[in-house]
This record gives C-alpha cells, structure tokens and sequence, in this order.
C-alpha cells in the first residue's frame, strides 16, 4: 500500500551523517527488512536509497539512506551534493553518529540542517561500542537538540526512533490535509471540468485531478466530471447550483464564461497551490508578470521529468500566454525534477508547477528560497488566471 501513495504526500526522512556511522544499519533496522548494503568499508553508500513504508499514524513515508557527506574526491563531491539534494526536500532529518563522535564536522552538519529548519534528532550509533561523551551530552542538552543512543546490531532504542519521527513531523503530515474540502459541504455537488487533449495521460487523469475527486467522495459530496465543452450543457441540466466548479487551468478562460458568476470557480493548480505552498505568496509573485521588459529571464519550474509534447503546458503554452499578454520579447528557461538552479537572481520571475510530484516542504522551501533572494514565484495555475483576467474570480473562493 505504501508504495502505491503519491510521491508528493509522503513524509521525507532522511539519514546524514559519516560515510561508515552506521546509517545503512539503522535504516535496515528500522524499517526491518534489509534495503541498503551494509559493510565496514567507508563508502559502501554512494546514492540516495529510497525505502517506502508505512509509519503509522503518519501513513506512507521515505526513509533516505545518504552518501556520507564526508566522502572525498571528485565523485565523493557529487555524491555529497546529491546527498544535499535529498536535505533540501526532508521533512526529518537523522543526524547519525558514529565512533568518532561529535566533532566540528558533524556540528557544521548539524549547523546545515538548522539552517534549512529541518526538523531533526541525534543518534549515537553503535552504542554497543561507544557510548557519547559528557561533553557531546551537555553540547545537545545546551542546544536544546534531540538526542538517542542507539544501536542497529542490538536494536537499542529502534522503536522510540519511530516515536521521535512521529513527534517531529510536520503538523500537517498527522492530520489530513485538506485541498478543497472547506469550500463544499455533505451532499454538495461539485464540478470538475477535465479537458482531454494530447499532455493528457492515456487512460487515467492527472493526479491533482484524482486527488481532488477522492476528496470530494471523502467528504460524503457528489462529483460530477465534465469536459470542458460540456460545462455549459451540464450546468444547465442540474437541479440545483453546485457548490463550486474546478476547472484545469488551460481551459479557464472558456470555463469562466460558461460558469455564472455567482458560482464559486477555482482551478486544479490553485487549490495544489495553497495545498503544497503558499498561496498568498503565489498570488503576490504573479504581479511580477506585469513588470516583465524585453530580455528577461523567466525560469519554469517543473517538479516531474516528462516527455514535452508539442503543446506542452510549461514549455509551450505558459510562454505562450505570458508573451501575448506582455507583448515583450522574454526568455523562458525550464528546470525539471528536484533539480532547482543555484543562481536564482539572474531570473525576473519563477513560475512553478503545481507541485503535485513534491512534498509540501520542498515546496515550500523553493518559495521561501525565491523570497529571500528576492525572486517573485508563482505557480501555473495563479500565471495562468493572470494572464486571462480571470484571476480574482479563482481566488475569490479562498477569501485572501
């Protein structure tokens, strides 16, 4: 079952520390079965292993066993920066201790992690053969920092590790979060208004679509699916007003005029924007888009790696519409996956994806990256509702 769950909704816990301090170990422990290779030789671990499981009550999470970020060389270096890569999008992080115990390294590792204001706690590994120091004790007692001794080979303190996850997660991981249920109530009906066209995968709907239709049936409401040539007729049949219309993004223009006005209206990509980001923020950074002169540089951020098709929505459509809109000669750059470009100055505006593919902390660590450097970000759906004036029509429902 836990494999089954969306990359996006699963709660990210990753193991840092030294090559050989035992993070292979503890993550076979904990999980129980044996996921990463294990062995004395510094190293053994040069990517990222990814391990799904089931942590109840938190449901599906990502365990992360990481390149020690003391490795050298050449491809030591790769390794660490795909290590920090995986840092970047955790929602807990494991600092793992091992028999050199804390030193000025592993500060600067805890250092890192507070930085990113990732949740976390200390374990001091191996503690069948090391136990920490007084002063290593006093340095986590002084800071306020979790700590655990623990051991992979006697399974010293496995079980109260899984409470310390538990205890540090995120609020918004121990409850379940909601993309749409506040704007309807029991019985209600709503309308989704999915467009077919090429991008759209063979056989199934996207998943802010299949999110949001599961959540309307959760919430003992009705869902009525359309595409949106059919909106018209099917607002027309109906015996009474549905609570809400939510439309995918690239047909909103139509949609809103074939919506009456005193039906509230959002799209797929609003609702994951506030979902999985920040939605003020989102809706402040489209502005930027009005500012926008010849030469500038507009990056596109894609959470999933995909095949672009000729119409693809970022790499298409979106600079399609932004340049009609500004009339201005502007450069768009994409990036896709997890990767996010270091040198986030040299754009004038961000302008992401829905975040469907992310957790909620990566994305939120983008938008306030973007803030701090003083790079507007948006996100598809908000752009879009811009960019064809129908933007206060799809954020009216969350009364910003």
């Amino acid at each position: 079952m836990s494999n089954k769950a969306p990359r996006g909704v699963r709660l990210v816990i990753t193991l840092a520390g030294r090559r050989n301090a035992g993070k292979s170990s503890l993550i076979n422990a904990i999980v129980d079965q044996d996921i990463s290779i294990v062995s004395d030789q510094p190293g053994t671990t040069t990517d990222a292993v990814a391990k799904h499981y089931e942590l109840l009550p938190l449901g599906p999470v990502t365990f992360y066993d990481t390149a020690g970020l003391d490795d050298t060389g050449e491809l030591g270096e790769l390794r660490i920066k795909a290590t920090q890569k995986v840092l970047w999008r955790s929602d807990v992080a494991l600092v793992v201790i091992g028999e050199e115990g804390i030193t000025d390294y592993e500060k600067n590792i805890i250092s890192n992690i507070c930085e990113l204001k990732i949740p976390f706690v200390i374990l001091f590994n191996k503690n069948d053969l090391r136990t920490p120091s007084a002063e290593e004790l006093n340095y986590c007692r002084e800071n306020n920092f979790p700590f655990l001794e623990v051991s992979a080979t006697t399974g010293l303190n496995i079980k109260e590790i899984k409470k310390a996850i538990i205890e540090l997660s995120p609020d918004e991981m121990k409850q379940t979060p909601v993309l749409a249920g506040d704007l309807f109530g029991e019985g209600d009906w709503v309308v989704c208004v999915v467009p077919i066209d090429l991008a759209a995968p063979k056989g199934r709907l996207i998943l802010p679509q299949v999110q949001v239709i599961r959540e309307i049936l959760d919430c003992d409401a009705v869902a009525v699916t359309v595409k949106d040539r059919e909106i018209e007729e099917t607002l027309s049949n109906m015996k009474r007003k549905p609570a809400l219309v939510i439309t995918d993004s690239q047909v909103v223009l139509t949609v809103a005029g074939d919506v009456p006005d005193d039906i509230p209206l959002t799209t797929f990509s609003t609702l994951f924007a506030r979902f999985k980001g920040d939605l003020p923020s989102l809706v402040k950074g489209a502005e930027a888009i009005d500012t926008l002169e010849n030469g500038d540089i507009v990056l596109v951020g894609e959470a999933c790696s995909h095949h672009d098709v000729a119409d693809d929505i970022g790499r298409v459509k979106i600079p399609r519409w932004v340049t009609q809109y500004t009339g201005k000669n502007v450069k768009f750059e994409t990036y896709a996956g997890h990767d996010f470009p270091e040198d986030l100055e040299k754009y004038k505006l961000v302008i992401h994806c829905g975040a469907c593919m992310l957790n909620r902390t990566e994305m939120l660590r983008r938008v306030t990256e973007c803030n701090r450097r003083g790079v507007p970000i948006t996100n598809y759906g908000v752009a879009i509702s811009k960019v064809q004036g129908v933007l206060e029509r799809i954020i009216a429902p969350f009364n910003l």
